[in-house]
């Protein structure tokens, strides 16, 4: 079973993103605070867990966490700031919205900005943090947060996908196929397409610099 907690004696939060490698859509990121005692065994890494499980997961983490969030960035914003500044964003807003006030991050990955929890109108100290490869496989907070953020942005492109169904989102939910790619070819891109990617694979993302997006009907 993954571990409980990194910060001996503190309130830590357990943060990862998801859609960082996707062609279209937000970046989605969630924080989550568990019990200090909290064990559940079917609790790991999203990604090595089937659909069904991640949402059964999903609703016992949000019934037994003490407190979780969800924290979101747009495409136009990632093209503007880039794709690690919007997930460390993304992370950062998911921690502002926490009813409880952590006093320590774990983050799954290498990367991570100070994260300076709100006070009044301005600020406090940042709180200490740890960055830990595959930490979404080693730490059950972490884990909780990757399956967070996971579901709620595959809900996300799902509802995209309604609108946009030529893009294949509803399987691909964004990410890089040779079948999203090809219908980015044929069709040109949404209002969701990350401008600053290269959305054909092939060097020609100036292909769509100055264009128009495509209507949904």
């Amino acid at each position: 079973m993954l571990q409980n907690h990194y910060y001996e004696g503190l309130v830590e939060a357990g943060c990862d993103e998801a859609g960082r490698g996707c062609l279209a859509g937000a970046v989605y990121a969630a924080a989550v605070i568990l019990p200090p005692d909290y064990e559940n065994e079917l609790l790991n890494d999203s990604k090595q867990l089937t659909e069904r499980r991640r949402y059964q997961l999903r609703t016992e983490v949000e019934r037994d966490a003490v407190a979780w969030a969800v924290g979101v960035v747009g495409p136009e914003e990632i093209d503007r700031i880039n794709i690690l500044n919007a997930s460390i964003l993304a992370m950062h807003r998911a921690l502002d919205q926490l009813s409880v006030r952590p006093q320590a991050v774990i983050v799954d990955g290498n990367r991570f900005k100070p994260y300076c929890p709100p006070v009044g109108e301005g600020r406090g100290a940042a709180l200490p943090h740890t960055c830990i490869v595959k930490g979404d496989g080693k730490y059950l907070a972490i884990a909780a947060a990757s399956i967070l953020a996971k579901t709620y942005r595959d809900d996300y492109m799902n509802r995209l996908a309604e609108e946009y169904p030529q893009y294949d989102w509803m399987s691909n939910k964004g990410y890089p196929t040779r079948r999203h790619r090809e219908a980015i070819r044929q069709h040109g891109i949404t209002p969701y397409h990350r401008r600053s990617y290269n959305l054909l694979g092939t060097g020609e993302l100036d292909l769509f610099a100055d264009s128009g997006f495509i209507n949904s009907e």
